[in-house]
This record gives C-alpha cells, structure tokens and sequence, in this order.
C-alpha cells in the first residue's frame, strides 16, 4: 500500500486477516519479492505501527503475514515505554502517516513474569533490566488490586495499561484518536497457537472491531 494511506478500519482488517492465515498455516508472504523492494526503496509508508514485545517468538511481519513497508515496528522487553519509544510512534503516525498504532503483547511474558516475582517477593534486577521491571510494575500492581490471579489477566492489564499510556503521554497520538484518522489498539499473542486477539481499542467503534475479526 506504498502511497496510499488506509482508513483505520482497513488497516485492521488487513492485519488481522494476515494472522488468520498464519495460523491456518496459509500465508501469502505478500510484499516479499524483489518488485516490492524495489518499489519501497525510495520512500515508506507502512499502514500500521506496531509496538510489541522484543521476544523472538513474536516476530511481527511472520505472525500477521505481511512483507515489506507494510509495518514500522518499535520493539523493547515487555513493551515499555520511553521518549525515543514515543518519538518513533509518532514518527510512524504524523510523518510516515500510519492509520493504525498497535501493541502488541503476549502470554508467558518474561518482562511481566519477573515484574510479578520482584512485587510478590521483592526481589531485585540488576542492571537495566530493574528499569523494565520499574515501568511493568504500575500494570502488575493494578491486576493484583483487581483481584487478578491468572497469567493472562495479568497480561491484558498490561497491554490496556500501555495503550492508555500511548494516547496518554502523546498529544499527538491523542488529537488523532479524537480526530478519528488514528486508532490505537492492544493484541494479546497466543505463543502456541498464533492467534492475536484484541484486548482493548481506542479510536474505535465496536462495530469496527466487530467486522476486523470476522
């Protein structure tokens, strides 16, 4: 789709219909050949951003079978935010002018996992990998005041955590959301499956997510 801006609700579609193939085992490996690396060399324009977990087995363009310029992807462990994770959001949103932001989370979390572990037991990370913890803790502790006791509680709350946080901290993800050019949506993976299931919108209409599914 290089030149052409989807709506939002194509773009889900499109996305959507991509980890459907996957998971049936049938994917097209769309935008792979050497015509659409040719095509996208002079200039981008994916029609998502996708904002997932840095774990290997969540290899975005492989799990919703896409190629490419089709996804500006923006990785860190547990999906946690800084400035340069925002500024490269919005990059894909108000430069390369993506419809569609999307974070994207997954079961057996290891950033969420150990987050757990250091609340329950107090337990400390060294390193950087006690800033990660730091920032997951604020969705763990919110899952156990809700009285969460499941994995994948705990890791929708952190996906709707992030995603409020996005719409949140960024005026500029904000004022599209409330314009209605720009969607942000939460996706929870299934690792033995395949299967990404919405968790939460904003900028959406239920009917939208409704048809996105289908």
């Amino acid at each position: 789709m290089t030149g052409d801006r989807m709506t939002v609700r194509a773009a889900l579609e499109t996305l959507l219909a991509g980890n459907r193939r996957f998971t049936a085992g049938s994917p097209e490996h769309p935008n792979q050949d050497a015509a659409r690396r040719a095509a996208t060399a002079p200039a981008q324009s994916p029609f998502a951003v996708l904002f997932g977990c840095s774990d290997s087995r969540l290899a975005a363009e492989i799990i919703f079978d896409r190629g490419l310029g089709d996804l500006f992807v923006v990785r860190t462990a547990g999906h946690v935010m800084g400035p340069e994770v925002l500024g490269s959001i919005e990059y894909g949103v108000s430069v390369l002018g993506s419809p569609l932001v999307v974070v994207l989370g997954h079961d057996s979390c290891g950033a969420v996992a150990a987050t757990r572990a250091a609340v329950q037991d107090g337990t400390t990370a060294t390193g950087y990998v006690r800033d990660v913890i730091e920032r997951v803790t604020p969705s763990v502790l919110a899952a156990r005041a809700a009285g969460h006791t499941e994995d994948g509680d705990f890791i929708d709350t952190h996906i709707r955590h992030t995603v409020d946080l996005l719409v949140e901290r960024s005026r500029t993800l904000a004022d599209a959301v409330e314009a209605g050019t720009v969607a942000v949506v939460g996706l929870s993976y299934r690792l033995a499956d395949g299967t990404a299931r919405v968790v939460t919108a904003r900028g959406l209409d239920t009917a939208t997510l409704v048809a996105a599914r289908q």
